[in-house]
């Protein structure tokens, strides 16, 4: 089944939502701050098991003390989709076990 754009405005509603994520372009956007470089890299492998799950992957970057994310669907024509704001809430669940900010 085909997933469909949503509109800028569906896009800014539903990030109101999602506090400290951004529309950067034709993609949301994240960065979190963590105590580490380990916790860190203990986010990013919880994150990427997220992304198996849903069948739903984004650019990820591990820094020294931070996880970045960077997310469109490429079957919508690199748009912003459904798929990207529920990868982005499932994301913001799992954060503050990593102590992530």
């Amino acid at each position: 089944m085909p997933v469909e754009p949503l509109s800028r405005t569906e896009i800014e509603a539903r990030l109101a939502e999602l506090p400290g994520w951004t529309l950067d372009g034709d993609r949301l956007t994240r960065a979190y701050r963590l105590s580490s470089h380990m916790a860190a890299a203990a986010m990013v492998v919880h994150v990427a098991r997220v992304q198996d799950e849903l069948d739903h992957h984004s650019d990820l970057t591990l820094g020294h003390h931070t996880v970045s994310l960077s997310v469109h669907t490429h079957s919508a024509g690199g748009a912003v989709t459904e798929k990207d704001l529920e990868l982005a809430r499932r994301v913001d669940d799992l954060a503050p076990a990593h102590g992530a900010h």
